[in-house]
């Protein structure tokens, strides 16, 4: 018989081109399938909730993946040793058995990512969240932010030749908070387009340093033309936070 596990885990994305398997590229999907073939014994093949990009880092993921184990749930010695077997900047926080025909990509009902700028220089910071030192107009960026509840379509911060099968995304969160020398963009959907994220918050910014006005960032989203909207933010500020599943892939 064979288990289905949900796997949640976190990962810095520095070294990484991202999380999934590439041909000649360091990924956290390569890394975890070793890990977890070596210690079950078994060929191992993880899928995850979605795909980040180079240098996007993930303070929550999920992976799914089966097994002919069935004591993987509640074992902390696994856990234990797998995190051992793994690089120091991907940690597994626990393994959930779920039904077998649960999806870590397709049942995914919404995420949540944040987007970090930090104001000042700051060494801590660096290669984790955007170091910017302009002056930034957070209530116009506030005010912009706003208009992502009036679109559906967000081909304009949309990567260009992404094979997307609809554009149409409901934003369900999006909004600034200020924090010491950080500036945090959080936003929510029930999915996201390649590269989305990044592409907002760069026209955002556009928006605080007056470059564009907010009524122009409504124009862009309307337009549904990415070569319209501005560079996309770098990604070492992009965190993928949260992953919401519906509680009945739990049922077993």
């Amino acid at each position: 018989m064979v288990y289905r596990y949900f796997i949640e885990l976190s990962y810095r994305g520095t070294n990484y081109h991202g999380w999934q398997i590439q041909e000649n590229a360091h990924s956290v999907q390569a890394e975890l399938n070793r890990a977890l073939s070596t210690l079950l014994k078994e060929s191992i093949e993880t899928l995850g909730a979605g795909r980040t990009d180079t240098g996007v880092h993930a303070k929550y993921f999920v992976a799914h993946f089966d097994s002919a184990r069935n004591d993987l749930v509640g074992n902390t010695s696994f856990l234990y040793h797998l995190n051992q077997i793994l690089p120091l900047d991907i940690s597994i926080k626990s393994i959930i058995t779920v039904k077998p025909e649960a999806h870590a990509r397709f049942d995914a009902i919404s995420r949540t990512y944040q987007y970090f700028i930090c104001r000042d220089k700051d060494p801590f910071w660096r290669e984790l969240a955007w170091l910017y030192y302009g002056n930034l107009d957070v209530d116009l960026m506030q005010k912009a932010s706003k208009r992502l509840f009036d679109y559906s379509d967000f081909t304009s911060f949309s990567k260009v030749g992404s094979d997307n099968k609809t554009s149409i995304c409901k934003i369900l969160a999006a909004h600034w908070e200020e924090k010491d020398n950080l500036l945090i963009f959080t936003i929510s959907a029930d999915r996201f387009l390649r590269n989305m994220v990044r592409a907002t918050v760069g026209s955002l910014v556009d928006v605080g340093r007056n470059k564009i006005s907010v009524e122009r960032f409504s124009e862009i989203i309307a337009a549904m033309d990415r070569s319209l909207a501005g560079s996309s933010a770098p990604a070492e500020g992009l965190y993928l936070t949260e992953i919401k599943y519906p509680d009945t892939i739990y049922q077993i």
